[in-house]
Parts: structure tokens; C-alpha cells; sequence
């Protein structure tokens, strides 16, 4: 691709604004970012695209977005008017230039005869996902970067059912985007009447439907109005819905002011991602004020919940996505088998990636746990398959990414009901007398302690992911009996859908096809290598068994240096 031609081409179209002319000048003799923004396109997966803001083919932009919308246009022109008329929701984020894109998607939707709902402010992801099957849309769109540096945005699109758009079907939508060669040429039209706003009733509805999901009425009675608890929304999109689902129950929580409001740029944290301390920081401080023992907070669009916890030495200690997803299964099992309400078909699902020890919890309350791929449209798609064919009784659903789903009324992560659960939970304990932290150790002191922990290998340039994927298919060559003296039981390779045991004894895995690397270690313990679809980082994901953390920590030390020396000889 000629990088320099392509430049040239998008510097002299008198389509590319006055700012778009400027911000091109000001690189005209930087030839490493020329390259990255003009040497490539942005990709559009199943997770849709997502890129760092600024002008050019490999950038989020308007173009980009109209383009991408444009392929979106023509695939359900090709399913007929009853689709166009069904039409698409969209919904926005607090970030750079999210409203400016999602007024641009339904621009070019109602160019192209197809009906657009946009929502008249801020929504996140799980109220995108309820308003399509709710207003029974064809599809959906959500502008947003989930928990990424500002400086990035992106572009979700999602399936009729309310979760991500299916593989398939996002195929069919790329092979409409890539015939548009012309990432200028594309236009719309914002004075359409076929542009309509999401009706305010939606809101209401949500935040009712949450209403039914709670499971410790009598406690929040008597605990919730004195509760000490602090939210922050970080400056993102759940502050109204978290806010108004707490006030609905009767539970009082302290919201750190400052990072209430729709600040683009996130300027009161390093990343507006929850699961880190650091962005929790002023929460903590809030908490250490007020004598709080539990802080929460959720990232831009609202579909992932970070907690902090004081623990034994009055110390406020960031739990990770796994230790949260377990605290959430725990109590929603506990009360569903203390108010004999679980179902008979009970099911719980996760990604493969997280948590070994879900299946514990799961096995002791004798319900049905699968594993899916990463990505919660996956999760999605089980509820989906149960609805039809009755199988299953969904109640659960997580990924060790900070994501959870209780309630079938979205098919994706939802921070707001996860805040709600988490601080109903926290008026559980307080009410029998106890605190989460508490809670967390006897989970530990029940089913064996386990250390999970995620590390991320940044890629950088044009070649990130295909340098990603090269590594993992390397690691699907190279036979491995152990990690520093601790045995494979196993290797599953997921892109081949085939899992091979110590012996060579070869099975199929029912589940669908993705390109990652997993070793199933002895005692239950697992590694896991994977590219992002996201990002361009390698993750690779350890799940360790251990008597205490202490014996964890040096189990993990010990692993790890063996896992990186073979991906070292992977790169070779």
C-alpha cells in the first residue's frame, strides 16, 4: 500500500475539513506516522474497529466511521425493506468525538433509506444492547473505546439479539466495507426524518427490569439507607443509570463528585480503566474519609466494574476481575439456594480464560457451568440458544475482564447491574454481620486458594496482530511437557477446535474457533496464550492453584519465567 499516495490523496480532497488539512500538514514530513496512518486500514473485526483518534485511513475518524457505517448500510439493504425499517439504535460515550460519530452512523443510515435511533446523550453499552431488543431494531451501534487511554474511540456493532454482531454476519458487513475503496465518498444526511430519538420511556424500563434482579430485599431494607459505600463513575456513562438503579432500592452511596462529569479527556485519572487502583484512587481517598469499606467504579461506557475492598490490616487492596466474578457467583448462588430459588437447569457461564475456580462454586451447588471463548457475545449467545431449546436457566455470566451479566435484559457485560449486585451484596453481609473482605477469605479457606493473573505483551506498528498470531500459531508447533517441573496435562488448541492430553490422545472441543494456545496444568491450574482482538497485546493468563498466595505468588514467579522463555523461542 502506498502510504505517501494515499496522504497526498486525503490532503488534497477538498471533502477532508479544515482541521483534517491541518492536523495532515502537521505530519507531512513524519514518515513513521505517515506510514501507520496510511500504510494500513483500520480493522474491522468482530469486535468492530477501534483506533487511536486522529485523521487517516488507519485512524478513528469520521471517514472511517462513515465508511464502516456504509458497509454496515449495505448489508441490510440486502436483507430487505422489512430490515431498513426496523432500523438501527445508536448510543454514545463520554469520549473525544463520541457524539460527533454516532450522529455521523445515523447520518448515513438515513442516507441510505434506513431508520436510525440516537439516543439524545450519554448511554452505555448494556442500555445499547437493551434498546435494540427492545425497540426490536435490526442491529445496533455503540460508539466507544471501552476502558482504553483517551486518545482512542471505536465503533461496536451489534446483532439483532442485542450482543455483538455474530462472526458471520460480521463478515458479510466487512466484505460491503472493503468494496468502498473511496473512504471520502461516503455522505449522509443529518436532517432525515427517518433520524429518531430513543423514547425517554426506554430508561424508565431499564432501570425497572434491573429492579426485578435483586435477591436480598430485607437486608437492603435495613442496611441500604446507612450504608458506607462509594461509587465513582469516572467520568463515563453509568453515573445516571448506577445512580438511579441505587436510589430506586433504598441504597445510599457517596459518589466522588469530581468524576461525575463528561470529561473527554479523563483528566482525574492515568486510564479510565476500574480494575486498577490507581483509577479508583480518589474513590479510595473518599472512602478512607467516610470510614467506607467498599469502593466501586465503572469505566466509560459502563460495562466493567472495578472494587476495591479494605482488607484485615484496614488497607484498601484493587480485586481483580476474577476475585470480583467469584464474590458475584458466590452470592448469587448462596441466595438463590437460601430462598430455594434456584432453578433446576441453573447455568452459569464464563470465558475459558477465566477464573479455575468458578467450577468449584458451581460444582458444590450443582449447577451447570460452561466455558466460551473471549468475548461476552459468546456469553450472549447462550442465553440465546437457551432460550429456544429450554435447556438451561441462565443466572450468571462473567469474564475475568471485569465483566458480568445478571439478567437476560442485555447480552452484554453490564456494569450497572453488576453495581447494583455488587452493593446489594455488600448490604447482605453487613446485615448477617460480616464484610466482603470477610467473605472472600472463607471462599478461599472452602475451595483452595487460587492466584489469577493476567499479563499483557504490547505490540506496536502496522504488523502488531499479525506479529501477535505468528507467536500463538509458533506455540501450537512446539510440544511442551511441562512449566518449570509443573506438568501439562494438556494442550488445547482452540483454532483447530482440538484438545491433545499428555499422551497424544486427541478430542474435539465444542466451542467455537478462535486462535489461542491453552495448558491445562496439574491440580487445576492453567496457562493460556492469546493475541487481543482489541489491542494489539499478547495476553497470556495464569490460573494457579496453591495452598495459600504466599505459595501462589512463588508458584506464579516460577511459571511465568517458563512461559516466557518458550514464547521467547516462538518469536525465533
Amino acid at each position: 500500500m502506498d502510504y505517501r499516495k494515499n496522504y497526498q490523496s486525503w490532503l488534497n480532497s477538498p471533502a477532508i475539513c479544515a482541521e483534517g488539512k491541518a492536523e495532515l500538514a502537521s505530519i507531512a514530513n513524519d514518515e513513521k506516522e505517515l506510514e501507520y496512518r496510511f500504510g494500513g486500514e483500520l480493522e474491522f473485526g468482530t469486535a468492530g474497529m477501534r483506533g487511536i483518534i486522529g485523521c487517516g485511513m488507519n485512524m478513528m475518524n469520521i471517514y472511517t466511521v462513515m465508511r464502516a457505517t456504509q458497509g454496515l448500510a449495505e448489508w441490510i439493504k440486502s436483507l430487505g425493506q422489512a430490515a431498513m425499517d426496523r432500523g438501527v439504535v445508536i448510543s454514545y460515550d463520554t469520549r473525544r468525538k463520541s457524539d460527533v460519530f454516532a450522529k455521523a452512523t445515523a447520518s448515513v443510515l438515513a442516507k441510505n433509506g434506513i431508520k436510525a435511533y440516537l439516543f439524545d446523550d450519554v448511554h452505555p453499552v448494556p442500555m445499547l444492547s437493551y434498546a435494540v431488543r427492545y425497540l426490536k431494531t435490526i442491529a445496533g451501534v455503540m460508539i466507544t473505546a471501552s476502558h482504553n487511554p483517551k486518545e482512542y474511540n471505536g465503533y461496536k456493532v451489534y446483532g439483532e439479539d442485542g450482543a455483538q454482531m455474530s462472526p458471520e454476519d460480521t463478515a458479510k458487513v466487512v466484505g460491503y466495507i472493503n468494496q468502498i475503496e473511496d473512504y471520502l465518498s461516503v455522505s449522509g444526511d443529518e436532517n432525515s426524518p427517518l433520524i429518531l430519538p430513543v423514547p425517554s420511556k426506554l430508561d424508565d424500563d431499564y432501570i425497572e427490569e434491573l429492579s426485578r434482579l435483586t435477591l436480598s430485599k430485607e437486608a437492603v431494607e435495613k442496611c441500604g439507607a446507612n450504608l458506607k459505600l462509594v461509587y465513582t463513575p469516572v467520568h463515563g456513562s453509568g453515573y445516571v443509570p448506577v445512580t438511579r438503579i441505587l436510589k430506586k432500592l433504598g441504597i445510599n452511596a457517596t459518589i466522588v463528585e469530581a468524576q461525575t462529569t463528561k470529561d473527554t479527556e479523563f483528566s482525574t485519572v492515568k486510564v479510565p480503566n476500574p480494575e486498577y487502583k490507581e483509577t479508583l484512587s480518589m474513590g479510595i481517598a473518599l472512602a478512607n474519609e467516610i470510614n467506607a469499606d467498599v469502593v466501586f467504579g465503572t469505566d466509560p461506557d459502563s460495562d466493567r466494574l472495578g472494587v476495591a475492598l479494605k482488607n484485615e490490616a484496614g488497607e484498601f487492596v484493587a480485586l481483580s476481575g476474577n476475585q470480583v466474578g467469584i464474590l458475584l457467583l458466590d452470592y448469587i448462588l448462596t441466595r438463590l439456594a437460601e430462598d430455594k430459588t434456584m432453578p433446576a437447569n441453573a447455568a452459569v457461564v464464563k470465558s475459558f480464560v477465566t477464573t479455575g475456580m468458578a467450577k468449584a462454586l458451581c460444582d458444590d451447588y450443582g449447577v451447570t457451568l460452561y466455558e466460551t471463548p473471549v468475548g461476552f457475545k459468546f456469553i450472549g449467545e447462550k442465553i440465546k440458544q437457551w432460550e429456544k431449546d429450554g435447556k438451561h436457566t441462565y443466572i450468571f455470566g462473567f469474564e475475568e475482564s471485569c465483566g458480568y451479566l445478571r439478567g437476560t435484559h442485555a447480552r452484554d457485560k453490564d456494569a450497572v447491574v453488576a453495581s447494583m449486585i455488587c452493593a446489594e451484596m455488600v448490604c447482605y453481609y453487613a446485615y448477617i454481620g460480616k464484610s466482603v473482605f470477610d467473605r472472600l477469605q472463607e471462599i478461599y479457606a472452602k475451595y483452595g486458594y487460587v492466584l489469577d493473573k493476567n499479563v499483557s505483551i504490547q505490540y506496536s506498528g502496522l504488523n502488531a496482530m499479525k506479529e501477535m498470531n505468528a507467536v500463538v500459531n509458533a506455540l501450537k508447533t512446539m510440544k511442551v511437557d511441562d512449566f518449570a517441573g509443573v506438568k501439562v496435562e494438556a494442550v488445547r488448541d482452540y483454532s483447530a477446535a482440538k484438545r491433545t492430553d499428555a499422551n497424544g490422545n486427541v478430542s474435539e472441543l465444542d466451542i467455537p474457533k478462535c486462535n489461542c494456545v491453552y495448558y491445562e496444568l496439574e491440580g487445576g491450574s492453567f496457562v493460556c496464550v492469546r493475541p487481543s482482538g482489541t489491542e494489539p497485546k499478547l495476553k497470556i493468563y495464569y490460573s494457579l492453584k496453591a495452598k495459600d498466595e504466599k505459595a501462589a505468588d512463588e508458584k506464579l514467579a516460577e511459571i511465568s519465567a517458563s512461559v516466557n522463555a518458550l514464547l521467547e523461542k516462538a518469536k525465533q
